[in-house]
């Protein structure tokens, strides 16, 4: 019950966009936290006394210090009292909720490639939908979503950004590159023919998924999560092989037109061109908020800034600020302690996922963690592009992955599983 109620939040995270666009009517997103609840109440009732004891307590105890510094915010005199309590349900409450969720119930190898296969399965479902919405046509809610407002962002110079059954283009395209590279990744790992053909098709479903969104932060997902791997895969081969191609990768969007005919490869080339207008302007919203942010080192508040901000928050100056990056948002709302701190905790959380995987001697069980590592650190590394890592499906995708890894001693000593192999 415990594993189905879990693979089921997973899936719900992918497809309540899917329920709130096609149907409406209800706020779908507070059935995430009714979920949790549930799972909560039956891993309380139904969880042995050991596996209470299970390893990973230092992640659990940094979110728990994060969660305790969220709910001290709501004394900053910056931000309403219902924009904090919206946006602590995503910057601080889920992780706290969903990282032990995870430990205390995936245990074994089998619950580790059916957490693979969902979110494989989803990402790849996703990138199908969104191939169908570009070449087809949109769903009645896609269109209305578009029809709504939606068209601002998304239609640019008369090109649909791809968003899926996702939030928006950016969510979509950040989490196409991050989970494309697991499965990439995965694809090249030591597993049957069958299983390796089935993966690299849904790779390049997913990549090209992230190339028709339109996203250009996904671009450094990509390049991220594929240099984090070729780290730990520990092989001087693969490292100077995957450098030349990665290295060749960018020098052919930074100094060649090749492709600009296609729409996808030349909105992708403007992720690195120093020149581009969009990139100028959130480089000058970063410089305009460094004085604001200057007499204020603990923030604004939360829910002062974004959506929240612009809902419940509107007579405050950070509310009429675009963040665009977490890492600003997180700036604005924290300050640049909070900032600090939680920067702290990311690269604590990556450097451990990476020693836990570098130490690995399973080679199965090495590149499944491998991959789940790229996906995350391509992930957290998008986020100072986009809002990724605090949005569904991203953030369950990573708040488990992590769960998983810091959970490998208990995993590598499980029975072996079939699913993926």
């Amino acid at each position: 019950m415990r594993n189905f109620l879990l693979y089921l939040l997973v899936s719900y995270c992918f497809a309540f966009g899917i329920l709130g666009r096609e149907i409406g009517g209800l706020p779908y997103g507070i059935f995430i936290e009714a979920i949790i609840l549930v799972l909560w109440i039956t891993v309380v009732a139904t969880t042995p006394g050991e596996h209470w004891k299970t390893g990973g307590a230092d992640i659990i105890y940094l979110f728990v210090i994060w969660l305790l510094i969220s709910i001290a915010e709501v004394t900053n005199p910056g931000a309403s009292t219902i924009g904090w309590l919206q946006e602590i349900r995503s910057a601080a409450l889920y992780p706290c909720l969903c990282i032990p969720l995870g430990l205390l119930i995936l245990r074994t190898n089998r619950q580790l490639d059916i957490f693979i296969i969902v979110i494989v399965a989803w990402s790849t479902l996703a990138a199908l939908n969104g191939i169908k919405q570009l070449y087809i046509h949109p769903s009645p809610g896609e269109q209305r979503f578009l029809d709504g407002g939606g068209y601002i962002t998304h239609i640019l110079w008369g090109r649909l950004r791809v968003f899926s059954f996702y939030s928006d283009a950016g969510q979509f395209g950040a989490s196409q590159a991050a989970i494309g590279i697991t499965t990439l990744i995965l694809a090249l790992g030591p597993f049957k023919k069958k299983t390796k053909y089935i993966l690299f098709v849904c790779a390049i479903l997913q990549l090209y998924g992230m190339l028709i969104s339109g996203t250009r932060g996904a671009l450094f997902a990509l390049m991220v999560g594929a240099f984090i791997a070729i780290i730990l895969s520990k092989n001087f081969k693969v490292f100077l092989i995957g450098g030349i191609l990665a290295v060749g990768f960018i020098c052919f969007l930074k100094f060649t037109h090749i492709g600009n005919g296609n729409y996808q490869i030349y909105r992708l080339r403007t992720a690195v061109n120093p020149e581009d207008a969009s990139l100028n302007v959130r480089f000058n919203t970063q410089r305009n908020l460094r004085e604001y942010m200057s007499t204020r080192p603990f923030g604004g508040g939360l829910g002062v800034i974004g959506a929240n901000g612009t809902t419940y928050n509107a007579d405050k100056y950070l509310s009429t600020v675009q963040p665009d990056s977490y890492f600003v948002k997180i700036w604005a709302m924290y300050g640049i302690v909070g900032l600090t701190i939680w920067l702290c905790i990311m690269l604590y959380v990556l450097g451990k996922c990476c020693g836990i995987v570098w130490k690995i001697e399973d080679e199965v069980l090495k590149v499944k963690m491998m991959a789940l590592t790229a996906g995350c650190a391509g992930t957290l590394f998008c986020s100072y592009g986009n809002e990724v890592i605090n949005t569904m499906p991203s953030s369950i995708v990573v708040y488990i992955s992590w769960a998983l890894i810091f959970a490998t001693p208990t995993i590598a000593a499980s029975p072996k599983s079939t699913l993926i192999t």
